[in-house]
């Protein structure tokens, strides 16, 4: 169990699952996830929805230093980019670092495809009259409704206070 077989979404971080197993007592009716944090060298678990959300499977092409992040795992620092991809968060596809500017173009050119590919899916997808309709339905909702901001600064400031009749100071 050296290998990790996923990474935390937010945090980054080398996983292995373990197994899937159905939970028991108050978590009966939940699927549980065991799975290996290789960092810290423990087990935990998690339920199987908690576990779709926050952690990834980590792809064939992602940096193992960085686990596809692009940023400084090692120090800690996620301002410099990564030394294993050069701040891509891939690597070619022999999982090797790139080394010359070329291999370097052909990382950002899988990205790049990669990124075209999502795009036209998402495109083909908002094409359809029905997902045009809830889009529009949507945006009249929320040009009829105030910003919830104006609706919590209106709460803010009828509330308690300490100001003339309890009501707070608001400079006018």
């Amino acid at each position: 169990m050296n290998q990790p077989t996923h990474t935390h979404k937010f945090q980054g971080g080398r996983f292995a699952l373990i197994t899937e197993t159905p939970g028991t007592g108050p978590l009966q009716g939940q699927t549980l996830v065991v799975y290996h944090d290789l960092t810290k060298d423990v087990q935990g678990a998690t339920t199987l929805e908690d576990w779709r959300k926050q952690w990834r499977q980590v792809a064939a092409d992602d940096c193992t230093v960085c686990m596809g992040t692009g940023t400084d795992q090692i120090k800690g620092n996620k301002a410099a980019p990564c030394g294993g991809c050069l701040g891509l968060g891939k690597v070619r596809q022999d999982g090797e670092t790139p080394e010359d500017r070329w291999q370097v173009a052909d990382v950002a050119l899988g990205i790049i495809r990669r990124q075209a590919r999502i795009i036209e899916q998402r495109d083909q997808v908002l094409a359809f009259p029905e997902v045009q309709k809830a889009l529009q339905a949507r945006k009249a909702k929320k040009e009829k409704e105030p910003p919830d901001w104006v609706q919590r600064e209106q709460e803010w400031r009828d509330g308690g206070g300490r100001g003339h009749g309890g009501r707070r100071h608001t400079g006018d």
